[in-house]
């Protein structure tokens, strides 16, 4: 019997098309400083294109325009890549090089010195303009050589953006930064013990964390066309802690229980010249078990679409070349986020989307990880929540002052919504629900993005 893949059904399950809405119609009251616009990347094939792993669709941006008080616009928009426009040729090309712009770029979305850039790993990132129309891919002025990661991350002091590119090939890792006015400044190649699989990294103050783990590339998995990487336990699980403007020499490596993780809260140093930590971390079970289901080559039983990650924590001696290991709490959670003011800064409070919460229902999960304490925004029945992004408010006083966004789906295949919470009590429900015109499928993460930083 044929059944259609998990990343093909319920809320993942692809839309066919573009569209736009003006003037959304919203339950409570938009918080009347929230200016700008939310965008969320996400994975949607192009009808009749091929859709063999949920990583692999074609980009699509959901866009909302909020100000005074109002949800102004709601679009969507394939990002006008290879895989959305038709255009088959091949990533991988005879000679053995890659085309980089040959990808999704359906991971994130950023705003950088007055760029919006659509990203995935593989690749180029993608330029769009403020309406979601496709600019074409940016290398930069021709200095980007290399891939660039999805999860750059913005140094708010200096402005820099740091990101890295991983291949299949050496190098197989090099770090890159941008500066605030977004030109290429730096790209080092840094050693590794292989083709792993390199899904985000950290930075802190003066560091640069690595994270080389057990999911690799193989010939066999790159002559299927698929999903290139496996999960191997012969490959060891280490991070590495550089200096800044170090280099590949100055790289202190140090192995950690074996595990895989995808997303990072966020890293900061210690009085102590220790490290701190803080990302998603799972098993190899758990690794194993959801890479098969996601693939589309098995559908997920619901042990193991429960099966628990945890927010956990590292703290790394660079100097004894140690870790210690906890984890931060015991819901099963996933994309972690923060105030990004303080990316590489010291933070008390992580966001996260949980499954199997209470009574099995999902929802918005933050810990304090001063007082060790969660407060939670449970959904309804048949409903699961995006990514929550943090949206500072404009009087500051407390961290977690300010509004969390994330596009809430069904798996009915009802309207999303647009949820706006009070980062300070999230059990007290949205402020306000934006009403969308049609689905939005789950998918990975976004940006709010504001006008200031579109004037670069």
């Amino acid at each position: 019997m044929t059944t259609t893949p998990l990343h093909l059904s319920g809320a993942m399950a692809p839309v066919p098309d573009e569209h736009t809405a003006q003037d959304l119609p919203i339950t409570g009251a938009l918080p009347p400083e929230l200016d700008g616009r939310y965008f969320r990347n996400g994975p949607n094939p192009f009808p009749g294109s091929p859709a063999g792993h949920w990583f692999t669709g074609a980009g699509m941006i959901h866009g909302i325009r909020i100000s005074d008080g109002r949800a102004q616009w709601y679009r969507n928009r394939w990002i006008k890549t290879p895989a959305a426009t038709g255009d088959d040729r091949p990533y991988l090309r005879e000679d053995g090089t890659v085309d980089l712009t040959a990808t999704s770029a359906n991971t994130h979305v950023i705003p950088h010195a007055g760029r919006i850039l659509a990203l995935v790993e593989a690749g180029l990132p993608y330029e769009l303009t403020p309406d979601l129309d496709t600019v074409g891919p940016c290398d930069f002025g021709g200095q980007l050589t290399t891939a660039m990661t999805a999860h750059p991350k913005e140094d708010p002091v200096t402005g820099e953006l740091h990101f890295f590119g991983y291949s299949l090939r050496p190098p197989f890792l090099t770090y890159h930064v941008l500066s605030a006015a977004g030109e290429l400044i730096r790209s080092t190649p840094i050693d590794v013990l292989g083709p792993s699989m390199m899904h985000d990294f950290a930075i802190t103050a003066n560091h640069v964390l690595w994270l080389d783990l057990p999911m690799t590339a193989s010939p066999e998995l790159m002559a299927d066309g698929g999903m290139p990487f496996a999960w191997n336990d012969d490959y060891p699980a280490r991070i590495g802690v550089m200096p800044r403007h170090g280099s590949s020499a100055d790289v202190r490596w140090i192995e950690v229980d074996s595990c895989y993780v995808f997303h990072v809260a966020n890293a900061a140093e210690n009085p102590d010249g220790t490290i701190t930590f803080d990302a998603v971390r799972y098993t190899p079970a758990m690794i194993q078990k959801v890479w098969h289901g996601i693939g589309g080559h098995a559908e997920l039983t619901d042990a193991q679409a429960s099966a628990p990650t945890s927010l956990h924590r590292w703290v790394l001696d660079p100097v004894r070349g140690t870790a210690r290991e906890s984890a931060l709490g015991a819901e099963s959670v996933e994309f972690p986020t923060i105030d990004d003011g303080l990316t590489g800064l010291p933070h008390r409070f992580v966001y996260t989307v949980g499954s199997n919460l209470a009574g099995g229902v999902r929802g918005i999960v933050k810990y304090d990880l001063r007082d060790g304490t969660t407060d939670r925004h449970l959904l309804a029945e048949t409903w699961q929540p995006g990514e929550a992004v943090f949206v500072p408010a404009a009087d500051g006083g407390t961290e977690d002052a300010g509004w969390l966004l994330s596009v809430s789906s069904s798996d009915t295949g009802a309207p999303s919504e647009l949820l706006v919470l009070d980062a300070t009590d999230l059990a007290a429900g949205p402020v306000a629900s934006v009403h969308l015109p049609r689905r939005v499928p789950s998918g990975f993460h976004g940006s709010w993005i504001t006008d200031a930083e579109l004037a670069g």
